[in-house]
């Protein structure tokens, strides 16, 4: 994230508080690994004031986070929206769950054969490792993540994907190099959107 290791701090522990709250919440178990997204999240961005104390570099802190990131967002989104989308939407999501599943294999195998480094750079970090086919891979990686939530069948996950969709633009065109970092960071608080969605449910 942005600023420091205390803002990813302060976010990091504020969007994991609203990720309990979600999980505490759900009524059913096919709503359990998307209300569970803004924990997860959470997490992620304390992950990443372990980065920021760490100075960077390519230890457990960075590789945890790229974990996180990439191959586990990856298909968690998509398997998280397909379990609590309507029976409707269910089917057109199926090819996203495969799509993300493709991705983060491809993404596992390259954290596995390579290392990821992070390198801190003013406010912000920038992550990177040798990455084959990667337009490929990005394009799949939202595809399945942004996609997925865009044709969720629900107002507020609709709401929720064009959010992150138009975070994930912003943070391309003012900071390319840390675009992993940044993107992430605004879908962590972009999340809190899933309280209101669990919040609806409950009451329906």
């Amino acid at each position: 994230m942005c600023w420091s290791a205390t803002a990813d701090l302060v976010a990091g522990t504020a969007v994991a508080g609203v990720g309990v709250a979600c999980v505490a919440r759900v009524r059913t178990g096919r709503e359990l690994p998307l209300a569970a997204l803004p924990l997860l999240l959470g997490v992620h961005q304390l992950v990443e004031a372990a980065v920021w104390e760490s100075d960077g570099g390519s230890g457990l802190a960075t590789t945890v986070w790229a974990v996180i990131a990439l191959p586990l967002l990856a298909v968690w989104v998509p398997a998280g929206v397909l379990c609590a989308a309507p029976p409707h939407a269910r089917r057109r999501l199926v090819p996203l769950l495969v799509v993300g599943a493709a991705t983060a294999a491809m993404l596992a195998y390259g954290l596995a054969t390579g290392p990821m480094t992070a390198e801190i750079r003013g406010r912000t970090i920038g992550y990177a490792f040798d990455l084959p086919h990667a337009p490929l891979l990005v394009a799949g990686y939202l595809l399945a993540t942004v996609g997925s939530l865009l044709l969720a069948g629900d107002r507020r996950l609709v709401a929720l994907g064009v959010l992150v969709a138009v975070g994930a633009l912003v943070c391309w065109l003012l900071w390319r190099m840390e675009f992993v970092s940044t993107w992430c960071a605004l879908a962590a608080v972009c999340s809190v959107v899933l309280y209101g969605w669990v919040r609806a449910r409950r009451r329906a």
